[in-house]
């Protein structure tokens, strides 16, 4: 039988001191303190353990044991001491979600909103705590490190993952259950949820190509990133499938930021004024390569074609809206909880083959290609 979830939830005490739940019942004890387990456990008929297994989702308790100290439970209002509990099973009750850019890139870049959505919707049912932590310098990079070491959480998802990261190899080294969004490289050793991201991008490029363009250029992202390396990998695959050769002058870096978009574009236009379609490796990007054409002169899609990366926010709300490859990012974030919370459960296994999901992409038309 599998474990049943703690007992917990939220109160209201009124100002007539009763207790009352979230539907308005009023509950027994108002005005003589926090029920005990001792309380419960009388109420119920049974033992202290006995009411302690029950909280705690022990499957050894019989289905009539558990109704009675449920109810018991319902009828004081009890509700379970999170820290003593965490306590005992040498357990933070939370995770730690570490983004290790600065808060620029947190607050202009809907990836990373649709991310924390994601991981806050899929954490609403548990009874862990969200930490959210931003890495700007190596100083606060050894300060969690060392926090981390301590095992002052219970598992960690961590964003935005650049190739000469040391906290994943950190997080192995300590055993700390850990998820990655992304990966490293192709041969990762941490769990990771990931996108699609070689096939989607190839399927940006694929839509330019078939829309008659003959010069596709691309800006990527920071190539320290197997994100950005695996979108470069599919753009060339499609232009080599279309008997093509892959030109260094169509491909400029950026990093993912609206002015990394901007230099790129200006660097391409230099170098091929000629070209007919971008593909974008991201839609911050896109964005700021859209700003530049315009500035040119270019007009989208008439003169230059143009397709980004996330089906984000910003590719409807552009002019004209953009077409882009969708990832599910907010589905990320939740498949990387579930994902942690096995982890943490003891439920997968160390010396197996550790959990990788890449989720699939689909490319979204639209005016501006």
């Amino acid at each position: 039988m599998a474990p049943r979830p703690p007992i917990g939830g939220l109160e209201l005490r009124g100002t007539d001191g009763w207790r009352r739940d979230m539907a308005g019942t009023r509950r027994h004890g108002a005005g003589r303190g926090r029920p005990t387990l001792e309380e419960v456990a009388a109420r119920a008929g049974v033992g202290r353990g006995t009411v302690s297994r029950v909280i705690n989702g022990s499957p050894r308790v019989s289905d009539r044991t558990r109704t009675a100290v449920e109810q018991a439970v319902a009828e004081l209002g009890y509700v379970p001491n999170r820290v003593a509990r965490a306590l005992a099973a040498n357990r933070a009750d939370a995770v730690a979600l570490v983004i290790p850019e600065p808060e620029t890139r947190l607050f202009a870049e809907p990836y990373f909103s649709d991310i924390i959505r994601g991981v806050g919707a899929e954490l609403a049912d548990t009874d862990l705590q969200l930490l959210l932590t931003l890495i700007r310098t190596p100083k606060e990079r050894q300060r969690l490190a060392d926090y981390l070491s301590a095992h002052r959480v219970d598992g960690v998802l961590l964003v935005s993952v650049h190739a000469d990261d040391p906290l994943p190899d950190l997080l192995e080294r300590i055993e700390m259950p850990a998820v990655l969004s992304g990966r490293r490289s192709a041969h990762e050793s941490v769990p990771y949820v990931d996108s699609d991201n070689t096939g989607g991008a190839q399927s940006a490029v694929e839509h330019l190509i078939g829309r008659g363009r003959s010069t596709v250029a691309t800006i990527t992202g920071p190539l320290d990133m197997y994100v950005a390396q695996c979108r470069l990998e599919g753009y060339g695959a499609a232009v080599r499938a279309a008997g093509r050769e892959v030109e260094p002058e169509l491909v400029a870096s950026a990093d993912f930021t609206e002015e990394g978009g901007r230099r790129a574009m200006r660097q391409l236009l230099d170098q091929r004024p000629e070209l007919d379609g971008v593909f974008a490796a991201s839609d911050v990007m896109a964005a700021g390569a859209r700003q530049v054409l315009r500035e040119s002169g270019r007009r989208v899609p008439d003169d230059v074609a143009l397709v980004g990366f996330e089906d984000s926010a910003v590719a409807r709300h552009m002019d004209p809206p953009l077409t882009s490859v969708r990832q599910a990012t907010e589905e990320m974030g939740r498949a990387m909880v579930r994902v942690l919370l096995e982890e943490i459960g003891g439920l997968t296994d160390r010396t197996s083959k550790r959990p990788q999901m890449v989720l699939p992409t689909q490319l979204v038309r639209r005016e501006s290609s």
